[in-house]
Order: C-alpha cells, then sequence, then structure tokens
C-alpha cells in the first residue's frame, strides 16, 4: 500500500483506467464510477456482444435438445414414454447444473470466469463424433423411415456422456450469463436501471432468435436422417459464441465474487437457534457494522424487514456477545439475516413456477410425438414435428414487442407503476396462458384421435391444429420466464445474483422431473388393468388428452396457491444511500486489488 500511495501522478492515472475496465470494487454490487468514465466499460454495447453470446449458445444447445426424442425413438430405438422421460431428465439436468454455476460464480469464480468455463465445456465435439462414427449405421437412417442398425455400448455410452456435458456446459452458462449482462448496467445511473429492465426482455429474445434456427432448419435436416451435420453446425455456433464471448474481456464490468452463501445462510438460523430464549431486539438496536460496506463482500447493505422475525434474534446482541472476538455462528449483521429471510421468502414464489415448467418441457416431449403422427405433409414437403416450435418462439418475438408497446402502456395508464404488470402479476398471467394452452392441447389430441383411420399409424388431422397450442405456449412464456428473470434477479441479495437468475433455470429443472414423474405415476395408474395406459408407444391407443388436462387441473390448483403467495409477499429493501465509492481510501483499496 506504501507503493501504491506514492505512485506517480501517470501510474495513478492508468490505475483509474483499470478501476474503469475491470470494475473491481469492495463495495456495492456494481463497478460504480463518475459519470464521466462510466462509458468507457458495460452498457449496451457489451450487453448486447452477450445477447449475440447466448443467440449462438441457445442455437446450439436446441439443435440437440428439440429433436432430442426423435433421435432417442429412431436411432436409439426407444419406446415413446422411455424416450419421453430420458428427455424430460435430461432437460432436468441442465437447468440443475444452473445452480452449480450459479454457486461458483457468485461464491468464487465470478460471473466472467464462470460464463467462460462453462462454455470451454464442448460436449458437442463427442456427440458429432459418437453419431457420426457409432450411432448413424448408415446415411439417412432415422429419418422415420430407415431403421438404423442396433446401436453399439460403446456408442450409446458415448451419446450419453456428450449429452450429459453439453447440459453441465449449457445449464452453467446460461444465469450467470444474463446476470452479467445486468451487471452492464449501472445501477445508481436512473437511465441504467431503465435499461437493465429491458435487458432480460432482450435477453429472453435472444435466446429465441438462436432457438429459431435450430427448430427450423436444423429440425429439417435431422429429420431427414442428417444428424451429425446437424450436430456439427450446433458445434461452430458454440465455439463461435464463445469467441464472442472472449473478445469483450477487456471491456466487461465486473463484480467481485462475494463468497461461500451456504454458511452465511446457515450461520444465520444456528444463531437464531442458540438465542431461542431470547427477545429479539429493536430495529435500532440490531447489530450491524458501520460505515459504507456491509459485512458480506461486494454487497450492500440490505435494510431491516418484518418478516420471520425470529430470524432477528441472530442479529440481537447479547451480554455474551460482548465479551471475546465476533462468531458469525452466534451474532450475525442485519444484512446477513436479511439475506437469509430474502431466501426464504423467495422460496415459495419459485415453488409455484415449477408446474408451469411442466407446460413447457411438453413441447420438448408429447407436443413433438403427438405432432410426428398428423398429417404433416405439404404436397411433396414433410414438415418435421419438432419444428412446430417454430410456432413458439416467433409466438415469442412477437409477443415480447407487444408487451412492451402495448401491454406495458395500457398497464401503465391503467396502474401508475411504470413497470405496467409487476413481475408478480406477469407470472401470474403467464400461468393463466399456459394453462390455456394445455386444454388446447387436449382438444387438438381428441380431434387428432377421430380422425385416426383403422390400422393407420398416423391420423389424417393437420399438423397445423397445433399451432394454437404452440402460440399459447409462446406468448405465456413472455409472461412467465420473462417475469421470472426479473423477479429472481431483482429480489435476490448482491451477493447471491447468480443465484437468483439460476432459480427461473431450477424450476424448469424440477418441472421436468415432475413431468417425468407424472408421466410414471399415469401409466402405472392407466395400465393396472391390462390396457395401454394414457401415453402407450402408439399414441393411437392412448388417451394423451387426458394427462394435458390434468396438468391444466394442475396449474389451476397452483395458481390459486400463486395468488396467496404473492399477496403475502414483500420485496427486498436495499440501502441505496452510500451506493458510490467515495473516498480515496476505497479507491486506492481497489487499486491495490488489481495491482497484487
Amino acid at each position: 500500500m506504501d507503493a501504491i500511495e506514492h505512485s506517480t501522478d501517470e501510474i495513478e492515472k492508468k490505475a483509474d483506467e483499470e478501476i474503469i475496465s475491470f470494475g473491481k470494487i469492495e463495495s456495492g454490487n456494481e463497478n460504480q464510477h463518475s459519470p464521466g468514465k462510466r462509458k468507457k466499460c458495460g452498457g449496451w454495447e457489451l450487453a448486447s456482444l452477450l445477447l449475440v453470446n447466448q443467440g449462438l449458445a441457445t442455437l446450439a444447445f436446441f439443435g440437440v435438445g428439440v429433436n432430442l426424442v426423435l433421435f432417442l425413438t429412431r436411432v436409439l430405438d426407444q419406446d415413446s414414454a422411455v424416450a419421453a422421460n430420458n428427455v424430460s431428465k435430461w432437460t432436468g439436468t441442465v437447468y440443475l447444473c444452473s445452480l452449480i454455476g450459479a454457486f461458483l460464480s457468485d461464491s468464487y469464480w465470478g460471473r466472467y470466469f464462470t460464463c467462460a468455463i462453462f462454455q470451454l465445456i464442448l460436449g458437442l465435439g463427442l456427440l458429432s463424433f459418437a453419431s457420426w462414427f457409432f450411432l448413424i449405421s448408415h446415411t439417412g437412417c432415422g429419418d422415420g423411415m430407415k431403421l438404423c442398425n442396433t446401436p453399439s455400448s460403446v456408442g450409446v455410452v458415448m451419446f450419453y456422456l456428450s449429452i450429459y456435458l453439453i447440459a453441465l456446459g449449457y445449464g452453467g452458462h446460461q444465469p450467470t450469463v444474463a446476470t452479467l449482462g445486468a451487471d452492464q448496467f449501472d445501477d445508481s445511473n436512473p437511465n441504467a436501471v431503465i435499461s437493465k429492465a429491458a435487458f432480460f426482455s432482450s435477453f429472453y429474445f435472444a435466446l429465441n432468435v438462436g432457438s429459431l434456427f435450430s427448430n427450423t432448419i436444423l429440425v429439417y435436416y435431422e429429420d431427414s436422417g442428417k444428424w451429425t451435420l446437424g450436430f456439427l453446425v450446433s458445434f461452430g455456433a458454440a465455439i463461435i459464441a464463445l469467441l464472442l464471448y472472449l473478445s469483450g474481456t477487456s471491456r466487461y464490468r465486473y463484480v467481485k465474487a462475494s463468497g461461500n452463501p451456504l454458511p452465511r445462510v446457515a450461520q444465520v438460523f444456528v444463531a437464531a437457534y442458540r438465542k431461542w430464549g431470547v427477545t429479539p431486539a429493536t430495529v435500532d438496536a440490531l447489530y450491524e457494522v458501520e460505515g459504507t460496506e456491509s459485512a458480506i463482500k461486494g454487497s450492500r447493505k440490505i435494510l431491516h424487514s418484518n418478516d420471520f422475525k425470529f430470524l432477528d434474534k441472530a442479529a440481537t446482541i447479547t451480554s455474551m456477545d460482548l465479551h471475546g472476538p465476533n462468531n458469525p455462528w452466534k451474532l450475525c449483521t442485519v444484512t446477513q439475516v436479511e439475506e437469509a429471510k430474502c431466501v426464504l421468502k423467495m422460496l415459495p414464489i419459485w415453488l409455484c413456477t415449477i408446474i408451469y415448467s411442466v407446460i413447457f418441457t411438453q413441447m420438448a416431449s408429447l407436443f413433438v410425438e403427438q405432432g410426428d403422427v398428423m398429417a404433416s405433409k405439404l404436397k411433396n414437403f414433410r414438415i418435421p414435428a419438432a419444428s412446430m416450435s417454430a410456432f413458439d418462439i416467433c409466438s415469442v418475438l412477437i409477443w415480447t414487442g407487444v408487451y412492451r408497446h402495448v401491454v406495458v402502456p395500457v398497464s401503465r395508464s391503467l396502474t401508475g407503476n411504470p413497470k405496467g404488470l409487476t413481475e408478480m402479476q406477469r407470472m401470474g398471467t403467464g400461468l393463466i396462458i399456459g394453462m390455456i394452452a394445455m386444454v388446447a392441447a387436449g382438444v387438438t389430441e381428441i380431434q387428432r384421435l377421430k380422425s385416426v383411420s383403422p390400422g393407420s399409424k398416423k391420423s389424417s388431422l393437420s399438423i397445423f391444429w397445433q399451432v394454437p397450442q404452440y402460440v399459447l405456449v409462446g406468448a405465456s412464456e413472455v409472461f412467465m420466464y420473462v417475469g421470472q428473470l426479473e423477479f429472481f434477479n431483482g429480489q435476490a441479495p448482491d451477493g447471491i445474483k447468480s443465484f437468483g437468475s439460476s432459480l427461473c433455470m431450477a424450476s424448469m429443472s424440477l418441472g421436468n422431473y415432475v413431468s417425468s414423474l407424472l408421466i410414471n405415476i399415469v401409466m402405472e395408474v392407466t395400465t393396472r388393468d391390462g390396457g395401454p395406459g394414457w401415453i402407450p408407444d402408439d399414441l393411437n391407443d392412448g388417451r394423451t388428452d387426458r394427462f394435458y388436462f390434468l396438468i391444466a387441473g394442475l396449474t389451476a390448483v397452483d395458481f390459486i396457491i400463486y395468488v396467496y403467495c404473492a399477496k403475502w409477499y414483500n420485496g427486498i429493501n436495499l440501502d441505496t444511500s452510500e451506493n458510490v465509492i467515495q473516498s480515496e481510501e476505497q479507491r486506492k483499496e481497489v487499486l491495490a486489488s488489481l495491482m497484487s
């Protein structure tokens, strides 16, 4: 530090530029600088680079995921119910890996390194190799007509290893890149706050633009048996995404990792338990560190709330706390207690979003299987069943614009809220639209079954009957998933921002597992008397429509519970009064961390 204090003006100037470029600060959740210097890093230019990265990464991911159920049935010769379950488990694992990425990002690696490392996990290369040499036995096999040879055990092992590496890479990358994108906007700037809110809509827009190519062009080639070509294109997109991401390294705004949050949260509960017989102190008497920084590295202070008051015991100072060194397992700061409260408050809302993800996962499984047994020819052109999800993507793209330019202005004039609808109102609307989508899918299945000729595998009903259910799911996504991204990122304390973003993907994860569980339960119950069940290998012998209506009914119950939880919820209250680095000592501490 002495060397820093006696440095020349030239070194000081260079240090200022380093601080601006890398944004490593000790207090606050953003790198905050004077208005004249903020333009040198972050902002929409860098956020846009991350949006392109997300679009290409999504293109690569959905190049595998959107047609996976057909690859399992056609190439690996799995039954429909087994394939649907395997897709649900794999997709669930993808989103479960988001929690791993979020933990490493918040605790140790930071957003930038976490995104970089998870993008380096290139399971797509292994998948391309496995399909080319071990699984696709001859050209065109797996197109729905030409059968592939029985896959070798080596090929099957390589296939599952590769797709689960893809799950780890994409799952760990997506929530972290969303949070890194939000970090590019400075909360102390009112215009940047508005831009951050717009970023999440743009993020989901970019995600769907990337998947549009996968759901149209790649799906067509894969459906015609050119699986390896589709996987190689996805692999190339992943490489380009990584290179673009690295190109912005010197200009991103960075936020320091805040350390492992698990011990911090555990300390609150342990300290509160140890003081169970103690009466919580008044707000003014609760323990909090002095100064501009909170006890949690890289996190702003959080003001006290009246929720879960029993946890205030952890911040209540007793006579025992006055003797000896401070022990966080016995005495916690208000900010640390409020961080634990925030996690508890978000959990009921998060649990209510899981049933929606059950709806969403049907597009990658049962919707595809349903479309595969419908009339899908336009003259000599056969429409791949998986490509119908393009209507979902187009619906998302259209509804993103409709929401921003129609819904927000109208709802703003009615509610007086600058955002129009709150994040919770937006998520509730998504639940309702998703429920209607399941009803539409059930009606389509009823009509499909009526149009099946005896002895025929496919129905004469046009595959375009599926358009309403895809469009409705797309509309519901704009409300539900974008609302989730805004809500969980905004309500998560600074030290667990990536965790907040990962909750959206974690709900998708559990939604896939719940979907798999529902299928197993339904098949167990409906096949007891020797019947084919609701979802047999031949859908013409089943009643998938009843399964869709079951999901719609569960969503209706979930919506009632969600409304109750939304009314109970109280948002986070951050202390923004000291949100700028003001002292020379703090500036020099940042400089020291950069030069060490």
